[in-house]
């Protein structure tokens, strides 16, 4: 205990005389950070703010909300997307524990912010603050070994990267904790606290279960580097043993969902026929199917090769030439091209921050390389340089390979901007040109002020079915599901039908044009609205493609002749050609 109290002063005694004497240095740091944070607070709350986010955010946030009135981590929008519901046909329940899917006891370290501004907007903060963070402790990280000019270009390349900017715009995601935890673990190792290094660890750790990968390419770095290799084969052990014992021993306990759900869909080539496989069979498929795992290792190529240029972009190409960023990357990127569907390997899902650590040290250690000609005395934290024989020198920034960088910076944001990530710009960029798909910022505000009147009408104690775009807004309850389901099972464990019915098919009738799925919820939403007001539930309202139901309710002929209105607009609409695009 006396030893950890030492490690975790030195590093507050580090940090104090790094902002103390560094104090100038800074200034362009902060510079680039308060430029990153206002431009993805400015359009991630617009985004939330004008119905762009979605189902997930809407998850957690009730998650968050449910754990805030002591039902931890359960989640009836989880439930909602579990196997029992999707497959067996079973009623959503309130009590669902989120653990069931994934692991992730670290959103507890939130939950005292979250207690004091208890909103979806907190996520919203919270998902771009952490990832701000991460950029800052890059920054000290790249600084032990580098100047301030090519600390300063790294840090940059992080702000300006795809596998950055896209995932903070999209919902809450348990991913944002990634780069700050990691980059301040190697932090750690690098000043030898190794005291904060394990702290750092279990936090990685509770980030998610798979996050053991991470720290699975670290613990090998720190052993084929020759660096710390009895601790990096700790950290192996304890990465393996951990996703191993969470996924087979604890996450089983709450449900079979994460084995049916994710690993017999996303590895199905490696375990035919086992519709509830566990990590540790997934593994041995890999090892006894030679040809299905070079089959997802390589093809297909065109989507891996682009896939890495992306992630290599912001710093100049740098880590394709870093053995460091192949080791540590390596393990999770494994993991995402080795899985089935396109998500996976896509650059603008949550799924790319676990492999932006790793190639940011990568291209840290790339530039400080090393050299067998020792220099004594060895730098304060770096008394391994002694055993090993090694110093690190720093490569030569030419202006013309620093232009070429800032050229590489600009292409990534350019890139990231075009590509509308989670439709955070929808009133800048069309989402189709053939057919013509885009939503005027105008019209959305109208559009969102309709929306905010009708969901002032749904109480905050009442169950609800809402559409995808509206569930955010309303998931701050106990009972919230999606069309068409609209019975819910209560704490008592009796099934009854939700209170409120809030259906925005102005959103999916003007994406279904490209949206397959778009098109599906729209004709399943006719479907569920008319069987709805034939049983036992009446319109409130029928304003500008969004209806209002409520159980018990009678509806007035001018509703009623709404609804017919509107609902033929969705018809015709439906009639239309449409190129078919996935979401």
């Amino acid at each position: 205990m006396m030893l950890n109290a030492i490690s975790i002063k030195k590093s507050v005694q580090d940090w104090k005389y790094f902002f103390r004497n560094y104090a100038s240095e800074l200034q362009p740091l902060f510079l680039i950070t308060a430029a990153f944070l206002g431009f993805m607070l400015l359009f991630g709350l617009h985004r939330y703010y004008t119905f762009y986010t979605s189902y997930d955010h809407g998850l957690f946030n009730q998650l968050y909300w449910n754990s805030l009135h002591g039902h931890f981590f359960q989640s009836s929008l989880t439930s909602s997307n579990s196997i029992g519901v999707l497959e067996d046909g079973k009623i959503p329940t309130v009590n669902f524990s989120h653990l069931a899917h994934h692991f992730v006891p670290n959103f507890m370290l939130w939950l005292p912010l979250y207690s004091l501004f208890p909103s979806p907007v907190t996520l919203v903060v919270l998902q771009i603050v952490l990832m701000a963070a991460g950029g800052i402790m890059l920054y000290a990280l790249a600084r032990i070994y580098l100047n301030p000019l090519l600390s300063l270009l790294i840090t940059a390349g992080y702000f300006s990267a795809i596998a950055v900017i896209s995932p903070t715009f999209a919902n809450f995601y348990e991913h944002c904790q990634i780069p700050l935890f990691v980059f301040a673990l190697l932090w750690a190792m690098e000043k030898q606290r190794w005291a904060l290094f394990w702290i750092f660890a279990l936090l990685v750790l509770g980030i998610r279960e798979d996050t053991g990968l991470i720290l699975f390419g670290v613990g090998l770095y720190m052993i084929f580097s020759r660096r710390f290799p009895k601790t990096g084969i700790a950290l192996c052990v304890l990465s393996f043993a951990y996703v191993a014992f969470v996924t087979n021993i604890i996450q089983p306990q709450f449900s079979d969902d994460a084995q049916r759900l994710y690993f017999a869909t996303r590895f199905k080539q490696f375990v035919k026929g086992n519709e509830s496989p566990s990590t540790l069979q997934i593994l041995w498929g890999m090892l006894t199917h030679p040809v299905e795992l070079a089959q997802s290792l390589l093809t297909p190529f065109d989507r891996r090769f682009f896939y890495l240029v992306g992630q290599w972009l912001p710093l100049a190409f740098v880590p394709a030439l870093s053995p460091a960023s192949w080791t540590i990357a390596g393990i999770p990127l494994l993991a995402l091209v080795m899985q089935t569907g396109k998500t996976a390997l896509s650059i603008s899902v949550r799924y790319a921050v676990a492999i932006v650590p790793g190639m940011f040290y990568g291209a840290i250690l790339w530039w400080a390389y090393r050299s067998k000609r020792p220099q004594p005395p060895f730098p304060e934290g770096k008394s391994w340089l002694k055993k090993v024989g090694w110093t690190f020198r720093t490569r030569q920034l030419t202006p013309a390979f620093r232009q070429f960088w800032v050229a590489c910076m600009v292409v990534s944001m350019i890139a990231t901007i075009t590509a509308n990530p989670n439709q955070a710009f929808y009133f800048l960029i069309p989402d189709s040109i053939h057919p013509w798909v885009f939503v005027p910022l105008t019209r959305q505000w109208e559009h969102t002020a309709v929306l905010n009147r009708l969901v002032s009408q749904v109480p905050a104690d009442a169950s609800v079915s809402a559409t995808t775009y509206v569930i955010p807004q309303l998931s701050s309850r106990r009972a919230i599901i999606r069309p068409p389901a609209m019975q819910i099972r209560n704490d008592a464990g009796q099934v009854e039908s939700v209170d409120y019915v809030l259906a925005d098919l102005f959103r999916h009738q003007q994406y279904q044009a490209i949206f397959k799925p778009d098109r599906v919820r729209l004709q399943d939403l006719l479907k569920t609205i008319d069987e709805a007001t034939q049983s036992n539930y009446g319109f409130l309202d029928v304003q500008d493609g969004v209806v209002l139901l409520k159980k018990g309710a009678s509806s007035t002929p001018e509703l009623i002749a709404a609804w017919g209105i509107l609902k033929q607009d969705v018809i015709t609409s439906l009639t239309k050609p449409q190129l078919r695009r996935g979401q």
